[in-house]
């Protein structure tokens, strides 16, 4: 397969004559970024169409991976999928005065269509609460119909005046979930259950630790009482929020007058949730394991898990090196990767590279695709009985190549991928371990945030909106969250990190994505 060249900057050819270079991350983190995504052939800048990406095959399947767990964690806990209009009423987005001030800076509008004006524009869809609560309205009337739980696969769009692939693009990929409940109490128990998903799905699948705790009421949903987030230290000690869970109460439910019967016989509004994770994942998949070599991936999420490279000199070895290289793709296809209580087989995704290019310059391009596994099969081996195997990391899972007898390594292959999604969790919490400090004085916290630098800080905040205010403007560094119990230092009074208030307990601050 052609490798894309791109036109980033900085991009050249190499030596091999195939892909281009890649930045170091100590030397520009940014461009190493783009150039991760260049070269694992993820996306491109989508020029034609202001601030968009084109998603390539090998990008869109890791997607794929992602959307395919969430959907069936989404189904095990009771959700259906269903299908909304990207078309919004500028009307409806208007009737909840909280949410149409926080989108309007980012909505596009249509004004005309079929060659006419039209009477009522309308919205592209940046998310869809207004839509799904006329909706709602419609569907519901009794208590008998609650609580009603439904996920939504879609693309959004908002406006965005600084872009970068997958973080922040102005139109991309995401679910949303909407649920409507007949109490607050049940309601909450939504957002929070929804949170533990997105947590556990970041941990167990993509190997990205997480924080998980509460948005202050300046960073919270627009429309919403509260919105709970998990955050992802990424290898530059920024933060990528990596999803979010808002408690809506019955703002929107009073504004598209979404009521129910209760069993007593009184009509009440709807208590209303709605959570989401959306492409932005990709991006938290490049910088928590990628290096300079390229793009790294943890099997969970790996579109393919190995690569077999046969390798021969003289042409009567090939006919055997092939038969060899089948036969072991063979048997890794049949190796079930399915997790306990998945809704969805999960099989090993091989490719036997049969390309009539050297050796060396197919190694390069499945290492800067992340592929887990390189295996390499010749006349040797075949003798031996064995295969020459390379994990794409050195970790507990293999270092350097390994010569390994062909039964036992298909025999152990599932082992080998479990361990190395472990490895790279592992490698990711201990790098969150050494960028995570606890700071007392405004001094410390300068020295912490100074120019670009950004660490994952546990701090005392006077919980008001003119301090975050302040911190943000003179350091660029945000509230993150306040964690939940569990995520992050035992509650303890202290002194404002900024003021010299009184402060309940340290909150996360961090610069972001």
């Amino acid at each position: 397969m052609a490798k894309g060249k791109g036109s980033d900057q900085g991009a050249k050819q190499n030596t091999d004559g195939i892909g281009g270079k890649i930045t170091p991350r100590e030397e520009d983190y940014p461009q190493w970024y783009q150039d991760v995504i260049r070269e694992g052939e993820l996306a491109e800048t989508a020029k034609v169409v202001k601030g968009c990406m084109v998603i390539k095959p090998h990008g869109y399947a890791i997607w794929e991976k992602i959307q395919r767990d969430l959907d069936a964690r989404f189904k095990e806990t009771g959700h259906r999928n269903a299908y909304f209009p990207l078309l919004i009423p500028q009307s409806f987005i208007t009737k909840e005065a909280e949410h149409v001030e926080g989108f309007a800076p980012e909505l596009a509008v249509v004004t005309h269509a079929g060659g006419e004006a039209l009477e009522e524009p309308y919205v592209i869809r940046p998310t869809s609460e207004t839509i799904i609560g006329h909706y709602f309205a419609k569907w519901i009337s009794s208590h008998r119909d609650l609580p009603l739980l439904i996920n939504q696969w879609a693309n959004v769009m908002r406006w965005e005046k600084r872009t970068r692939m997958f973080l922040r693009t102005t139109e991309f990929l995401w679910q949303e979930g909407h649920t409507a409940h007949s109490t607050h109490e049940e309601a909450r128990a939504e957002v929070e259950r929804m949170l533990n998903v997105y947590g556990d799905f970041a941990e167990q699948v993509m190997a990205m630790p997480v924080i998980r705790g509460v948005k202050t009421e300046s960073e919270k949903f627009a429309g919403a009482l509260s919105s709970l987030c998990i955050e992802a230290p990424m290898q530059d000690g920024k933060a990528l929020q990596a999803g979010t869970s808002h408690d809506l109460g019955q703002n929107f439910g009073r504004a598209f007058d979404v009521q129910f019967q209760s069993e007593e016989g009184k009509l009440d509004y709807v208590w209303q949730t709605s959570w989401g994770v959306s492409t932005r994942l990709v991006g938290g998949l490049i910088m928590t394991h990628s290096d300079d070599a390229g793009l790294v991936l943890p099997p969970r999420v790996a579109p393919i898990h190995a690569v077999i490279v046969p390798i021969w000199r003289k042409a009567h070895e090939r006919d055997a090196v092939f038969e060899a290289c089948a036969r072991i793709k063979a048997s890794l296809d049949e190796i079930d990767l399915s997790q306990p209580r998945s809704r969805y087989r999960d099989f090993v995704e091989v490719v036997v590279d049969d390309r009539p290019i050297r050796p060396g310059a197919k190694f390069y391009e499945w290492e800067r695709r992340g592929v887990p596994v390189r295996i390499e099969v010749g006349p040797k081996d075949i003798a031996k009985g064995q295969v020459c195997v390379r994990m794409r990391v050195d970790t507990a899972a293999g270092t350097g190549k390994e010569f390994i007898p062909e039964a036992d390594f298909i025999a152990g292959f599932r082992g080998r991928l479990d361990l190395y999604q472990a490895e790279l969790l592992r490698i990711a919490r201990e790098r969150m371990e050494t960028q995570t400090v606890t700071l007392d004085t405004w001094d410390e916290f300068l020295a912490a945030f100074a120019g670009d630098a950004s660490v994952f800080a546990w701090c005392h905040w006077d919980g008001t909106a003119e301090t975050e205010a302040a911190i943000k403007e003179q350091t660029k560094a945000t509230i993150r969250c306040v964690p939940l119990p569990g995520q992050g230092p035992a509650p303890e009074p202290g002194k404002c990190i900024l003021t010299g208030k009184p402060s309940p307990q340290r909150v996360l601050i961090a610069k972001a994505y």
